[in-house]
Order: structure tokens, then sequence, then C-alpha cells
């Protein structure tokens, strides 16, 4: 089989019901295709946890480190688009094909010539949009509180009454963009990768398949903040794991949710 590139359009997805147990199936799937292709995942990983390092280590040294704070609940925002690779690597393995990684990135490079581009300027502006938010809100909240070291000023910053309101109107303000992205990417991400459709039907597909699945998909969308933030505490380090797994999980949980008529590109 070759890579969906040039085909006529596919045939709307037949959105089926996800479980709860799903969940638990495709991390393990999505474990297997990490053990099996280890090297890939590490390969697409790196680019977070070094951009999230240099991204630290910048705002410190312009002593800006409160910065810090819209910026890594934002930055894994950004991760569906690279996760691209790791649905090409599950896609491959499901497939039995071969997996060398100047493939699967020939894979990824094709994506500028499809519709993926025009998605990724969605979730560009999503994550611009949230850290312009999120400044206002610091502002709002804690405009006139001097806090320049994330060392010293940072927590004694947070645990103030106002800090704990800006955590809290922040937090929710968030959760709703970040469901948003959620919804409109969970599926359209790895559905632009696997058939012939426009961005904006495969974030109305994604947000259907989100919205009849409500509660299943509502515990996903948790899972992955609360292990996301867990892998980005130990200096991103995390994500060398956590990402690779989540990409190929999520894969999988776009094969049990999305079905079609046809077999799909040959």
């Amino acid at each position: 089989m070759t890579d969906a590139t040039a085909n006529a359009p596919s045939s709307p997805p037949i959105i089926g019901r996800m479980q709860y147990s799903d969940i638990p199936a495709a991390l393990r799937a999505g474990w297997r295709d990490f053990a099996r292709a280890p090297v890939h995942g590490l390969f697409f990983a790196s680019f977070f946890v070094i951009g999230g390092i240099l991204i630290f280590l910048q705002l410190d040294q312009l002593e800006r480190s409160y910065s810090i704070i819209p910026l890594a609940f934002g930055f894994p925002l950004l991760a569906p688009f690279l996760a691209m690779g790791l649905y090409d690597v599950s896609r491959r393995l499901e497939q039995g094909r071969e997996l060398p990684l100047a493939g699967v990135l020939r894979v990824v490079y094709r994506q500028k010539d499809r519709q993926c581009p025009s998605m990724a300027a969605v979730i560009i502006v999503i994550f611009m949009f949230w850290v312009f938010i999120a400044h206002m809100i610091f502002a709002l909240f804690l405009g006139y509180m001097p806090m320049t070291n994330i060392s010293t000023d940072l927590a004694a910053t947070l645990f103030t009454p106002n800090g704990i309101s800006m955590l809290a109107f922040g937090g929710a303000i968030g959760a709703a963009m970040a469901m948003v992205l959620f919804a409109i990417t969970v599926m359209g991400l790895p559905l632009l990768l696997d058939r012939e459709i426009d961005f904006i039907s495969a974030m109305i597909h994604s947000f259907q398949a989100v919205s009849e699945n409500l509660l299943p998909m509502l515990a996903w969308a948790l899972l992955i903040a609360v292990l996301m933030l867990v892998a980005m505490l130990p200096y991103f380090l995390g994500l060398f794991l956590v990402l690779p797994v989540l990409g190929h999980a999520t894969w999988h949980l776009y094969r049990r949710v999305m079905s079609f008529d046809n077999p799909g590109p040959a």
C-alpha cells in the first residue's frame, strides 16, 4: 500500500461508540507500538523535550520565568501535529509494512501538500491565543506583584489570594480552550493522515465523534492532560515516554471509533 496523497475524496467516516475499556486497550496497543519502534518515538518526542528545555532556559535567562506558566500548559497543544509521524508508524505496523525512519519522515513531509498545514494553522492560532489570554489573566490578577525568579517568587506569589484566583480562572479558561482543540484534533489529525478529506470536514467529524462519545472522550482528554503534565515536570524528560505512547494510542482509538465503507487508499 502507498500513502494517500493524490486520491479521490474519501467517503465520510462512520462514527462508532467508544467504551471506557477502549482507553486501557489503546494504551496497551500504544505501548506495544512504541516498544516495536522506539527510535521513531524517541525521535519525534525529542522535538518537544529539547524545545521545552530551550524555552524554559530562554525565559529564565530573560528573567521572565513567570511566562513558563502559560507556555508550559500551552506547549502540549502543539503535540498533535508532530504526532502525525507516530500515527504513520502505527499505521505501518498494523499493515505489516517496513519502518524506515526516512520513509516515515517523507510521509510527514508530504503532508505539507495536503490539508495538514491548514490544521496546523488552526492549532497554532489557538495556542497563540491561549498565550495572549494567559498573559492578560496574569496581568489582571498579579500585574502589580513583582516576580522575576521562578524558584523564589513563583510559589510565594501563587499561594496568595490573587494567585489562587488566577490559577482557578486561568485554569477554567485554559481547560475550555484545550477541550475545543482536543475535540477538533483527536480524531481529525489521524483522519487527515489516513484519508483524502479537507481539514474543515476532518474537524467537524472529530467534533462529532467527541460529542457522541462525550464521557469516554472526556476521560481520555483528562488522562492525556495528567500524563502530559506529569511528564513535563522533570525538565520535560518524561515526554520521551509519554508522548510516543499517547500518539500511538490515539491512532488505535481512531481505528476503534472511525470506520469507513471503503477500505481506504491503496
